[in-house]
C-alpha cells in the first residue's frame, strides 16, 4: 500500500461514493438505518483525524526546533519569514481578486430564490483584532500542543530554537533529542497515512449516503463554476512557482500529490501536513526551511479559501439582489484579508468569515445557510488548493534562499519496524521452558 498509496486513495474514494449511493437509493432519508450507518461510515474519517492531530504537534515542535537551531544564524529566519510572508500576502489577494473577478463574470447568484434561515449561529463575534492577537501568544506551552494551536507551538518552538542556537553546545543534548523526534514522528506518520485510503472510503461513502449524488446537481452551477476558478488558481500557482522553479514545478506535483489528495478527500488540510514535510523531504526542501515556512502557511497562506470567501460572499449579495459598487468590492476583499488571518481553531472558519463580513456590508448574514448543503464538497476543493499552494510557497522561498536540495526518489519505502516470527518476537523474554 506504502508503494501504491495514490492508487488506493483513489480507489478507496471510488468505492466510497458508490456504497453511499447505494445506501442513498435503498433507503429513505429520515430512515434511522441510513442514518446509523452513515455514522458508523463517519467514525473511519474520525478516527483517522484523531490519529493525525495526535502527530500534529510533536512534529511541528520538533522540526521547527531542530530546523532553527541547526540554521545558526537568526538573520537567516528573519529573511526566510520575510520571504515566505511576502509570497503569502501576494497570493491571499491574488486569490481574492480572482474569486472576485469570476464571480462578477458568471453571477451564479442570480436567480436564486434566497431565503432568509434562521439559526445560523457562526460565532461572528470571535473575529476580533483582539482575538486573533491574542490567539497568536500562548500563555502555557503545554496547552498549545493540547489543542493542536498551529500559531501558538510556531511561535513558541521559533524562541525554543533561536535560544538553543544562542546557547550552543549546552544546547546540543536537546537538539538531538528533537532530531529523533523527528525522525520518530515520521515514522508514526508512515503507520497512520496506511490507514488513510480506509478514512477516504468512510468519508465519501457517509457524505454520499446522507446527502445523494443530488447534492452536486443541487448547487451544479455554483460549484461548477468554483471548481473552474480553482483549475484557474492552480494554473496561476504553478505559473508563479514555474518563475522560480523552472520544469521542477512540475516534478513538485509529483511529489506531493498524496498530500494534496488525503486533503482533497478528507476535506481537511490537518489530513496532509505530516505527509506533506515528508514529501518537501523528498523534493529536496531541507527540513530548516519546511519546518518554518509550511506550519506559517498553514496559518496564513489559504489560497483556496480565501478564493471561496470572495467568491461565495458575492454569490450571497446576488443571490439577495444585493448590488456592491466596484469600491465597495475593493473594501470586501480588503476586509476578508485582515478577518481570514484570524481564523486558525475557529469552527468552520471559512463560513465564520464569510458571515462577519456580510454583516459589515448589510448583506443578510443569514445567506450562509445557502452554502451549508454544498459546503462540505466546495471544501474538499479548497482545501486541496490551500495545500498545494503552501507546499508552492514552501519550495518557492527554499529556492529564493539557494537551499533546494537534490531530489529523492519520491516512491521509496519507508523502514519497516523490525518483525519476523514469533520466535524473535520472544527475544529478551524469559520464558517458562515447559510452554
Amino acid at each position: 500500500m506504502r508503494q501504491r498509496l495514490t492508487q488506493f486513495l483513489i480507489l478507496g474514494l471510488i468505492l466510497g461514493i458508490g456504497l453511499g449511493y447505494v445506501l442513498h437509493s435503498s433507503y429513505d432519508s429520515a430512515d434511522p438505518f441510513l442514518a446509523a450507518w452513515s455514522d458508523y461510515l463517519k467514525l473511519l474519517p474520525d478516527v483517522f483525524l484523531h490519529l493525525i492531530k495526535m502527530i500534529i504537534a510533536p512534529l511541528i515542535a520538533s522540526t521547527i526546533i531542530t530546523g532553527i537551531a541547526g540554521m545558526g544564524d537568526s538573520t537567516a529566519l528573519g529573511r526566510i519569514g520575510a520571504k515566505a510572508m511576502a509570497w503569502f500576502i501576494s497570493a491571499s489577494f491574488i486569490s481574492l481578486l480572482l474569486g472576485m473577478v469570476l464571480v462578477n463574470w458568471w453571477q451564479p447568484g442570480l436567480g436564486v430564490n434566497a431565503v432568509a434561515s434562521a439559526g445560523v449561529d457562526l460565532a461572528t463575534k470571535e473575529l476580533t483584532v483582539r482575538h486573533f492577537v491574542l490567539e497568536i501568544f500562548p500563555t502555557s506551552a503545554m496547552e498549545a500542543m493540547a489543542t493542536n494551536n498551529v500559531l501558538q507551538i510556531l511561535l513558541f518552538s521559533v524562541f525554543c530554537g533561536v535560544a538553543l542556537s544562542a546557547i550552543g553546545e549546552k544546547g546540543r543534548i536537546i537538539v538531538e533529542f528533537a532530531e529523533a523526534v523527528v525522525q520518530m514522528m515520521l515514522q508514526v506518520t508512515g503507520y497512520v497515512m496506511a490507514v488513510s485510503p480506509i478514512a477516504v472510503f468512510g468519508a465519501a461513502a457517509s457524505i454520499v449516503a446522507q446527502k445523494g449524488l443530488g447534492i452536486l446537481a443541487t448547487y451544479g452551477v455554483l460549484a461548477g463554476e468554483f471548481y473552474a476558478g480553482l483549475a484557474i488558481l492552480w494554473i496561476i500557482l504553478i505559473a508563479a512557482g514555474s518563475l522560480f522553479l523552472g520544469k521542477k514545478i512540475f516534478l513538485l506535483i509529483r511529489y506531493v500529490r498524496e498530500p494534496v489528495l488525503i486533503t482533497f478527500s478528507t476535506a481537511t488540510s490537518d489530513a496532509s501536513l505530516p505527509r506533506m514535510f515528508e514529501a518537501l523531504d523528498r523534493f529536496g526542501v531541507p527540513r530548516r526551511v519546511s519546518g518554518f515556512v509550511l506550519p506559517l502557511g498553514y496559518a496564513f497562506n489559504l489560497d483556496g479559501s480565501m478564493m471561496y470567501t470572495s467568491f461565495a460572499s458575492l454569490f450571497i449579495a446576488q443571490a439577495y439582489g444585493i448590488h456592491l459598487s466596484f469600491e465597495q468590492q475593493i473594501l470586501m476583499l480588503l476586509t476578508l484579508m485582515v478577518s481570514s488571518k484570524g481564523i486558525a481553531g475557529v469552527p468552520r472558519a471559512s463560513l465564520v468569515v464569510i458571515a462577519a463580513t456580510l454583516n459589515q456590508f448589510h448583506v443578510p448574514v443569514e445567506g450562509v445557510a445557502l452554502l451549508l448543503g454544498i459546503d462540505t464538497f466546495l471544501d474538499m476543493g479548497r482545501s486541496g488548493t490551500s495545500v498545494f499552494g503552501n507546499a508552492v510557497a514552501t519550495a518557492v522561498v527554499c529556492r529564493a534562499e539557494g537551499m533546494l536540495q537534490p531530489p529523492l526518489d519520491p516512491d521509496a519505502p519507508l523502514p519497516d519496524a523490525p518483525h519476523d516470527t514469533a520466535e524473535h518476537g520472544r527475544k529478551g523474554l524469559h520464558l517458562d521452558q515447559g510452554q
